[in-house]
């Protein structure tokens, strides 16, 4: 019998946390029964269980465990089963797999999905989606070595697909759900009419419910009852998560000190009231209705991936070509006003640089062949980096002209970014909301272009302390580069298992450096003590950071 506590199909192998490595590893654990999972996946292909000839873990992502499936047909499938740590998770997996098949009948390139539950009543003893096994190979393990006319070519099939997927009407926001998984979790839905070529029974299975962005519903804000969705216009999208937070510190909003420890020292490492974010959500709820775009087009509800990584992105090089077979991991997919959806993906843009912030045609600088061999390689990593955001945007242009009118309309940066800070979960900290909220105050007249005066006034010390903290916490943003970059770490403090003894002995390294070094400052001892109390490499004390996950 296989033993639970140590299968790698149970566990959580690929990684490891320098902090708090034990819970993170149990949020990532999830036991279920292998036989009964078998018999789900005969009846699922109409097969036999014994077909079933190879069942391996294929990977490991954020909130999903993927196992590949193999029969004695020569058939794959994807088993994918949630971590427990998968927010709301039966939400989640039932809303994920209507946006699959909704947009498969729609034409978009996404996996068929065979079989699911999102209650772990059954035999495996687990929640699961089974689905079609894509061939071909990530665009992750490609996309460095990418030559100029493959981004292009890979740019333009991605644009189309945006394209595609953007255009889709849909008379209200939130999550598509079946109808009647969605009544079967407490809720009614916004029935999808008129957008599956008339065919009215389809039609009926799926509706929009409430919306998955994930801070609608971290942590104990999913026992709130709070509005999520479906939402009738962009104001109330812009108000729900400001709302939600507000309701959330009014039930649990306790002092704290911020989460990023690093940051404390500027907050002389002293708890925050809840209070001050709450004044500053008011604000927020005041001025929202203003953000939403003169241009109506842009107000109009679509869809988009909820997170376009070159890892979801399955790709075929055969016949000499880059072609684009499917587009993976749809899990908290949202319907939303285009102006909150339309920017350009993070792993393909590259607007900290000069170049291609303006849209300079990109090129290899003119003494390239005298360079060194090692600022050679740097500099055809940037070309190359230029030349996706480059032909990103041209195609974007080309193919997807609305899509390229949100990210070019003035200002929408800026509305999406003090949208994402006021829907943000609180973490002890609210200067990045209040910066947000000065900038608009400060720029009324380019937002709101009727000649309606703003309702809100900040004082000259109120932007001065706003501006002296924001500066001083941009500190810690090259503080946390450094250890990052010496230790070897990713978010969470997450490293690949075979390098965490090493990554943990270079974090206590540093550590033990940095407390010699407060012997020669002023205060040495209040600095040593607060320094061996905020390591941010430390594990973090449960009591607090359950408030937190």
């Amino acid at each position: 019998m296989m033993d639970p506590e140590s299968s790698e199909l149970f566990n959580y192998t690929t990684g490891r946390f320098l902090t708090n490595d034990a819970r993170r590893l149990q949020e990532r654990r999830r036991v279920f029964n292998i036989p009964g999972l078998f018999n789900i996946i005969a009846q699922a292909v109409h097969c036999e269980p014994g077909q079933i000839v190879d069942f391996r873990k294929l990977g490991e992502g954020g909130l999903n465990r993927v196992f590949l499936v193999t029969l004695d047909t020569g058939l794959r499938l994807v088993a994918r089963i949630p971590y427990p740590l998968l927010t709301p998770k039966a939400h989640a997996v039932a809303s994920e797999v209507a946006t699959m098949d909704f947009l498969r009948l729609k034409g978009l390139p996404v996996p068929k999905v065979y079989s699911y539950s999102f209650t772990s009543d059954n035999e495996a003893g687990t929640e699961y989606v089974l689905m079609e096994y894509v061939k071909g190979i990530d665009l992750s393990g490609i996309w460095a070595d990418l030559k100029e006319h493959e981004i292009i070519s890979l740019m333009d099939q991605l644009t189309t697909v945006e394209s595609a997927l953007m255009s889709i009407a849909f008379p209200a926001g939130g999550s598509i759900y079946y109808t009647n998984d969605l009544q079967e979790l407490g809720s009614e839905g916004v029935l999808l009419d008129g957008q599956l070529d008339g065919n009215a029974s389809e039609e009926k299975r799926f509706c929009i419910g409430p919306d998955l962005s994930v801070p609608l519903w971290y942590g104990r804000r999913e026992q709130l009852e709070v509005f999520r969705g479906p939402y009738e216009d962009a104001k109330s999208v812009l108000l729900a998560g400001a709302m939600k937070e507000l309701a959330y510190l009014d039930q649990f909003g306790a002092p704290r000190a911020p989460y990023e420890r690093l940051r404390r020292e500027h907050y002389n490492y002293e708890q925050q009231p809840p209070s001050d974010h709450a004044q500053n959500l008011g604000r927020y709820v005041r001025l929202a209705p203003s953000l939403v775009p003169d241009d109506s087009t842009l107000s109009a509800f679509c869809i988009r991936h909820p997170d376009l990584t070159d890892s979801n992105i399955r790709v075929s090089t055969e016949n000499g070509g880059l072609q684009i077979l499917s587009v993976l991991d749809w899990q908290h997919a949202t319907v939303l006003p285009l102006f909150l959806h339309a920017g350009i993906p993070g792993f393909i843009q590259n607007e900290e640089d000069d170049v291609s912030r303006k849209m300079i045609a990109p090129k290899l600088p003119d003494d390239f062949d005298k360079l060194p061999g090692e600022e050679q390689e740097q500099e055809r990593e940037l070309l190359r980096r230029r030349l996706v955001h480059y032909h990103y945007v041209l195609s974007t242009a080309t193919y997807n002209r609305v899509h390229h009118k949100g990210f070019v309309y003035p200002l929408n940066s800026f509305r999406r970014r003090i949208f994402i800070h006021a829907s943000a979960i609180w973490e002890g900290e609210t200067i990045k909301l209040l910066c947000a909220l000065i900038d608009l105050v400060l720029g009324w007249e380019d937002i709101v272009t009727d000649g309606t005066p703003c309702p809100l006034v900040f004082t000259e010390e109120e932007i001065r302390a706003a501006d002296k903290l924001h500066r001083a916490l941009t500190t810690t943003e090259g503080q946390e580069m450094f250890l990052r970059y010496h230790v070897g770490y990713g978010d969470d403090t997450w490293v690949p298992t075979a390098h965490y003894e090493t990554a943990k002995a270079l974090g206590e390294e540093l550590k033990r450096r940095t407390l010699e070094a407060c012997a020669g400052v002023e205060d040495s001892d209040k600095v040593y003590g607060a320094v061996q109390a905020n390591w941010p490499l430390d594990d973090m004390d449960e009591a607090e950071f359950e408030e937190f996950k």
